[in-house]
């Protein structure tokens, strides 16, 4: 099939989307790879979108944002890693589930990729049912409604119902992983809770992430909510993890 043909036969896709499925972007110039993740993830009952570079996915999810996007890190014209960093750059997008997917396996790499925005990240060669959890586990915390109202600590204001942050009438941006461990955090102010505990909490006991995944969410964190002169609320304990707090140790 030529690449105008490939185009055609999505954009055909894109305009069945009424339908209750959720939308994955497969972004992936690996043939082969982008036709195994199609029939996995079909079977699973998504609609299955693909763009083989960079610059295509962008146009794509600025045209019609899915519900999740599987981002290869090395791609044609624009890297997965800029692709990431637009895509959480963009008010309509910000809040788009992102696992990047990555032959780089070195730990300064995943951070790198965590650092960029992404919610999560697998290494090749993957176990496609450990794939599939984490697809699922993403799909799951971004379908599931807060509830309405406000939470409030210290000079930090949460709306759960309009999915906004302010400190000092300030807003804030988060990505969704921070707005969900920050909520979490907020509901249980001054309590110190382990990597684990926060990792069972934000990311669901159904999939396995590993524990400095949590370290890199809570440094995107401070650097988002801790503006010049403010204190930093979020407290590292030693050996036990992270707490919201006021309390200067």
């Amino acid at each position: 099939m030529t690449r105008a043909a490939t185009m055609d036969s999505a954009r055909g896709g894109q305009a069945e989307r009424g339908g209750a499925r959720p939308v994955v972007l497969v972004v992936e110039d690996e043939a082969a790879l982008a036709t195994m993740l199609r029939y996995n993830l079909e079977k699973q009952g998504y609609h299955v979108e693909e763009a083989v570079d960079g610059q295509e996915a962008l146009t794509r999810i600025a045209e019609a944002p899915p519900d999740l996007v599987l981002l290869d890190w090395m791609l044609p014209t624009v890297s997965g890693l800029e692709v990431c960093r637009q895509i959480r750059r963009r008010p309509a997008t910000r809040d788009l589930p992102v696992i990047m997917v990555t032959a780089r396996a070195e730990d300064q790499d995943a951070v790198r990729g965590l650092n960029t925005g992404a919610d999560d990240y697998i290494t090749k060669p993957f176990n496609i049912e450990a794939l599939l959890a984490r697809v699922r586990a993403l799909l799951r915390r971004a379908s599931s409604m807060p509830a309405k109202g406000k939470l409030v600590f210290h000079d930090i204001t949460m709306d759960l119902a309009a999915h906004r942050v302010w400190r000092n009438e300030r807003p804030l941006h988060l990505g969704p992983t921070e707005f969900r461990l920050l909520e979490f955090l907020m509901q249980h102010p001054r309590r110190v809770f382990s990597r684990e505990e926060l990792l069972d909490a934000v990311w669901g006991k159904d999939i396995h992430v590993e524990p400095r995944t949590v370290d890199v969410h809570i440094r995107r964190l401070r650097k988002s909510i801790n503006g010049e002169g403010e204190l930093d609320v979020v407290r590292t304990v030693r050996a036990a993890g992270y707490a919201l707090d006021t309390e200067v140790v």
